[in-house]
């Protein structure tokens, strides 16, 4: 205390303690955000089993194998490019083409579910990148991904890779 019995004032620059309430409510936005991030995984897991409960009932009820999304010549070409394959039914470009276009369709969405977590309309590679580091089943193109360096939802580059080698963003075929 002072010599008028105050006490003392505080020094100049240093801040005095604030209580920004409890502990709990402090960490009331991180649960809520937790909270919200959980709702909308589930959201997105309900769609996919909603995507591959309509992929099914689709196969079962094909009839007509005649029309495809797909040209089935330039499967039957890609196809050929094994050295090891010499003939094919002519069922099995149908069958791939299917395989392929069902691929294409769950990536999209995969895709398309984190535009839409980052608020944003347009597909963009980034969005393609993050579904497929996101699924394991998907992990045999992480190696093939463009990725952009310097963004938040960068996909981590291969190990060994340099930060601005541009080839490390290309498959090399052995």
């Amino acid at each position: 205390m002072d010599q008028q019995g105050h006490g003392t004032p505080p020094v100049m620059g240093v801040a005095a303690p604030v209580q920004y309430g409890t502990p709990a409510a402090a960490g009331a936005p991180y649960q809520a955000y937790q909270h919200m991030f959980a709702q909308q995984q589930q959201q997105q897991q309900q769609q996919l089993q909603m995507f591959w409960a309509d992929q099914y009932r689709e196969i079962e009820q094909t009839t007509d194998f005649k029309n495809h999304s797909l040209p089935l010549a330039r499967i039957k070409k890609i196809m050929k490019a094994d050295e090891d394959v010499r003939m094919i039914a002519a069922e099995a470009p149908v069958v791939f083409a299917r395989a392929c276009e069902m691929f294409i369709l769950e990536l999209t969405h995969r895709s398309w579910a984190h535009a839409e977590e980052n608020k944003r309309r347009t597909l963009q590679k980034n969005d393609i990148a993050a579904a497929i580091t996101r699924t394991d089943v998907f992990d045999f193109l992480v190696d093939i991904v463009p990725r952009e360096e310097g963004k938040e939802d960068v996909v981590p580059r291969a190990l060994g890779a340099p930060a601005g080698d541009p080839l490390s963003y290309y498959y090399v075929q052995q």
